[in-house]
């Protein structure tokens, strides 16, 4: 098996697949960041791809600052769009299997039920706007497995999960939203189920193919309850308080709903998804010990 390119490897998913890849014995990995691979640089992608035969690409690089993004939508075209073309045309043209990593932000937001993947696509901000037109880049390439996640965490880089634990050791009391509903995903979860893929897709002798899943951990929760849990599992004499969004106005409209729906991922891997509580556990006590 050709190496797996991981760009953007210095972000939480890319950390996260690089902490567990020695677990994955018969693959072997090329982590690249802004310093090793311009991804916006479509003659820096086609000399590196020439110099490395890679057969795997996880996109992992993505301009990530949901509010400022409504100030610097070209830098978030940029990355989030322009180099996903760029990534797309080559893996296409050289026979690659592209792995993107999209979000549950190219949704409204508005649903009572969870997200399917042909759900319709109206996305809310800049943002989301970025991220569906990597999407539509991949689609439009006609090769490459869209991967929707939400509520993301891990050991490295800044999150939800580690802005609550510091902050409930420095306050009495913390006001969370309660309105905002998802389902949180721990990034170690998210690379191992990658990773699996490649594995299964490898293992049956797979062709480059374009298609679209949803991966977050199981069960639902609202910001509220998520901070509630982080708490409550970190031992921290911290009251958490319920509060209505709009007591916390953000420059990017935050999706009322986020809940995204596994059940393509699940009937075409064998792959088991923890629920999110159990995963916290397992966070918290791996980053307190």
């Amino acid at each position: 098996m050709r190496p797996v390119l991981v760009t953007g490897s210095k972000g939480q998913l890319g950390s996260e697949i690089r902490r567990i890849s020695g677990e994955y014995t018969g693959m072997s990995f090329i982590y690249t960041d802004i310093e090793e691979l311009d991804i916006t640089d479509r003659n820096a992608v086609k000399d590196f791809l020439d110099s490395n035969n890679v057969n795997y690409i996880i996109n992992c690089a993505a301009y990530t600052a949901v509010d400022r993004a409504e100030d610097e939508p070209d830098a978030a075209m940029l990355l989030n769009a322009g180099a996903v073309d760029i990534l797309a045309g080559e893996s296409i043209r050289r026979e690659i299997q592209l792995i993107h990593i999209s979000t549950d932000y190219v949704f409204n937001g508005e649903n009572n039920r969870p997200y399917r993947v042909n759900d319709p696509l109206a996305p809310r901000t800049i943002y989301g706007e970025s991220k569906l037109a990597g999407e539509k880049a991949v689609h439009d390439s006609g090769s490459g497995i869209i991967i929707r996640t939400s509520w993301l965490y891990s050991i490295f880089g800044h999150n939800f999960v580690k802005t609550i634990l510091r902050l409930s050791q420095e306050k009495e009391r913390l006001q969370v939203v309660f309105d905002q509903t998802g389902s949180p995903t721990n990034a170690k979860d998210l690379a191992e189920c990658i990773l699996e893929m490649i594995r299964y897709d490898n293992a049956n002798n797979k062709k480059p193919r374009y298609d679209v899943y949803h991966y977050s951990n199981l069960g639902v929760c609202s910001w509220y309850d998520f901070a509630e849990a982080i708490v409550k599992l970190s031992g921290a004499d911290c009251i958490v308080e319920p509060v209505e969004s709009v007591n916390y106005p953000t420059r990017a409209v935050r999706p009322r709903y986020s809940v995204l729906d596994k059940k393509k991922l699940l009937a075409d891997y064998p792959i088991k998804i923890p629920h999110w509580k159990d995963s916290l556990e397992q966070f918290i006590n791996q980053l307190t010990s």
